[in-house]
């Protein structure tokens, strides 16, 4: 059994629904009533990042720096040196999309707390189209000496995560969806940086997700029940730094793993676990996720559908995995 608190109700009709950046407005507020040194950069996208709770509650702590994203960064690095805690919001595709380079050079170079949040990102964008759905965002941010990942499973994760980076005087991005998704975890879960959480034990096969395919898994991992199979459903909320140990226990437990991401599989969530465990125990894992293409306009749902990263689909596909797949044994 698994000692993090779900929700009720997850896997039926019930199940609510909220964006995850509604959990990081809320958060941003919290942490700006906490600390007086929270300061918030947007550009021109408040509303849409729910920044304006905490624009609203502190206005002299608020910067709208307008569509000019390199100079959202910068200006937040100069904030950052000065002793502020900046948070900067944009659409991922525009940052860190567009200001890589930025990032790069004023913030992580010098190794400044400015937290980067990448709103929009994902498949759940929807009709924006492949434009505006980043599914780069986790490997460019993840490869970033001194920057912090995290994708939060849903939206009381994302609140519980701005709180944290708050306070981790690091680098961090934080990457968010756009439209509802279900919200599987509760005000009593457990959420703490570099840590990994199993919500479903099993035998036959781990399960990685992180940020909204989380749930999609659960849902997989209750079809797969169904079929005989017992998968083991890991919640990998914070990409960089990876929880290597609760990777690596997982993995010996079952013998085999599948990663899933919103995201390109290149260098994603999949290349993390791939590469921890290739170092350790030579288990078989199937990466799931955006396989080298570019995102589609349409509903956001249909969208995530017609990708194959639905639960009824990922079922398929985990199946037919653990079906031709022999499980690794200690000692091969």
């Amino acid at each position: 059994m698994s000692n993090f608190h779900l929700a009720k109700d997850i896997l039926t009709d019930a199940v609510q629904h909220e964006p995850t950046r509604a959990g990081f407005g809320r958060g941003l507020k919290r942490a700006g009533e906490a600390d007086k040194n929270v300061v918030a950069l947007c550009a021109d996208l408040t509303e849409s990042l729910q920044m304006h709770l905490f624009r609203e509650a502190f206005p002299k702590r608020f910067i709208e720096v307008g569509v000019a994203e390199q100079n959202l960064v910068t200006v937040a690095s100069g904030l950052a040196r000065a002793g502020k805690i900046p948070f900067t919001a944009s659409y991922a595709a525009f940052s860190p999309g567009r200001n890589w380079e930025q990032i790069k050079t004023t913030v992580a170079l010098n190794d400044q707390p400015v937290k980067v949040i990448g709103g929009h990102a994902g498949l759940y964008t929807g009709p924006d189209g492949a434009t505006h759905q980043m599914l780069e965002d986790i490997s460019l941010m993840r490869t970033m000496p001194n920057m912090i990942v995290i994708a939060p499973g849903d939206s009381i994760e994302a609140e519980k995560a701005t709180m944290a980076i708050a306070k981790n005087g690091k680098p961090s991005y934080l990457r968010l969806a756009r439209d509802k998704t279900a919200v599987f975890s509760t005000e009593k879960s457990p959420f703490e940086i570099g840590k990994a959480y199993v919500l479903r034990s099993g035998k036959d096969v781990s399960l990685f997700g992180t940020g909204t395919m989380t749930y999609e898994l659960l849902v997989a991992a209750e079809v797969l029940a169904s079929q005989g199979i017992d998968a083991e459903v890991v919640h990998v909320p914070t990409i960089k730094p990876l929880d290597t140990e609760a990777v690596l226990k997982s993995v010996e437990k079952t013998g085999r793993a599948v990663t899933c991401e919103e995201a390109q599989i290149n260098g994603g969530l999949g290349s993390a676990i791939t590469e921890c465990v290739s170092e350790f125990l030579p288990v078989p894992v199937k990466r799931l996720g955006v396989q080298d293409r570019y995102g589609e306009s349409g509903d956001p749902r249909a969208v995530v559908e017609h990708f194959g990263l639905d639960g009824k689909s990922l079922a398929k596909k985990i199946k037919a995995f653990v079906r031709s797949v022999p499980q690794y044994k200690k000692g091969y």
